[in-house]
């Protein structure tokens, strides 16, 4: 990919030129190969910073080829690192030598451009180098107290606000990345949905100057303690979790009494006490986000006794929801689906992205090749990640057009579809194949269009 060098992938944002007047010398130290830390690394120097990310190289630069479906984030990437502005550098075995480094450099006049304005530690990627006691201890060590120290990671219930207490310091704060999208994380990091601020001292954002444009174009804020922060990040995604869940679980009823549950859904969201957001019935969520935190949360209910039937009611809705559209499929075909040929639209976990992680695609081939079905993938941006992981398998082709080869399927699966794209009614009534839209894909008017067979999750024809 050839690396941005116009204003087109220039950042809009009203702040960062007058940032990047300002003679700063200090940097911003990041530790992590995560996504959060590649974003956190751009959005910083795009503000005008100086990053030194220190990773695990290879997982790095796996990481950035893996999202290369973010075509900003990954121009950005490459002309800051031409350019110096973000450095990156392995990640060595103990936290000692990335202090040493920062602190040395404050003792050493002629070296003003290695000092430390932050250290940003994301937590799961440290943790894969680092033992907690052991950077924690690096850090009481350190003669430079004052300087930030911000976590951000999805741990259980209480432990980061439990970091904090044991970092001898006063300004630790936690942040966790509830508003990034996949897809858009750039922007959304830029101009963050709601911002989230742990603090270890209460009311001491102001030492966190770098990050000040981020929290002040925040369209929603809200500082508290570290503990107090790590509950509402839980809560608010257990809450995302639950209402999928209960939609998709009304959507088999709303199958019995042949009511299309997209339209209950809009209807639904006109409450102003309900809202519209994650009513939309399909095939459950996946990604890593909500899963974690969902795992973390049951974790942390068995370490305080506390059964937690709702939040198991969700977790298991949602596996099974994954294997529902098979069953509406092996249903139509009367159970005489051995050796058949189907296309299959999208892999992502969501429309957008190119991670497949907890995508419905996953059981989808799994019991399709178990009935030896030969299966046509389009994986949209999700391509790469698919051939990466099924490489061997001589049941799986993948496609560069969603209608090619149209003319060999018995079926169309649905897993994500963005609606961007319009899907070409007309190429597929020459084919006239039952689709099974786990998505819910199709409007009620394309739906109306078709010459074949529906049926999606909670509507049909």
């Amino acid at each position: 990919m050839e690396t941005a060098t116009n204003d087109s992938y220039m950042p809009k944002y009203e702040n960062i030129s007058e940032t990047n007047q300002m003679s700063e010398p200090a940097v911003s130290v990041l530790i992590g190969h995560s996504i959060e830390a590649i974003t956190s690394a751009v959005v910083l120097a795009s503000l005008g910073q100086r990053v030194h990310l220190y990773a695990d190289i290879d997982l790095l630069t796996e990481q950035i080829q893996q999202y290369g479906f973010e075509h900003h984030l990954q121009a950005l990437w490459q002309m800051y690192e031409q350019q110096q502005v973000i450095i990156s550098k392995a990640l060595p075995a103990n936290a000692e030598t990335v202090i040493a480094h920062y602190e040395s450099a404050s003792h050493n006049e002629a070296d003003t451009q290695s000092l430390a304005a932050l250290y940003w530690l994301f937590l799961d990627s440290a943790k894969s180098v680092w033992i907690e006691d052991s950077w924690i201890t690096a850090f009481n060590h350190s003669h430079q107290q004052k300087i930030p120290v911000i976590m951000s990671g999805i741990e259980q219930l209480g432990h980061v606000s439990e970091l904090a207490q044991h970092l001898q310091r006063a300004w630790v704060y936690y942040i966790p990345f509830i508003f990034l999208q996949d897809g858009d994380a750039y922007s959304s990091m830029l101009n963050p949905s709601l911002w989230l601020l742990g603090e270890k001292t209460a009311s001491s954002s102001q030492q966190l100057q770098v990050l000040k444009p981020l929290m002040q174009h925040a369209r929603a804020a809200h500082y508290a303690d570290i503990a107090t922060i790590e509950f509402a990040r839980s809560s608010i995604m257990a809450m995302l979790a639950t209402r999928v869940s209960f939609m998709n679980e009304m959507s088999r009823l709303a199958d019995s009494q042949n009511v299309d549950i997209s339209q209950v859904s809009r209807i639904m969201g006109l409450d102003e006490r309900v809202g519209s957001s994650y009513l939309q019935a399909g095939w459950g969520f996946g990604g890593n986000t909500l899963p974690t935190e969902l795992t973390k949360l049951q974790q942390s209910s068995k370490i305080n006794s506390l059964d937690m039937p709702l939040l198991e009611s969700v977790v298991h809705i949602n596996k099974d929801q994954k294997e529902l559209i098979f069953r509406k499929f092996w249903q139509y075909f009367d159970g005489f689906i051995d050796n058949k040929t189907v296309m299959i639209w999208g892999g992502s976990y969501k429309s957008g992205s190119g991670r497949t992680a907890g995508s419905a695609i996953h059981p989808l081939l799994a019991l399709l090749w178990s009935y030896n079905i030969r299966t046509l993938v389009y994986g949209d941006k999700a391509q790469a990640e698919l051939a990466e992981r099924y490489q061997q398998q001589p049941l799986l082709k993948l496609i560069a057009n969603p209608y090619e080869s149209l003319h060999d399927a018995n079926a169309i699966f649905i897993i994500s579809w963005s609606p961007r794209d319009q899907l070409d009614i007309a190429k597929i009534n020459q084919q006239a194949i039952p689709i099974f839209d786990a998505q819910n894909a199709l409007t009620r008017t394309q739906i109306n269009d078709l010459v074949g067979d529906y049926m999606g999750i909670g509507r049909s024809k």
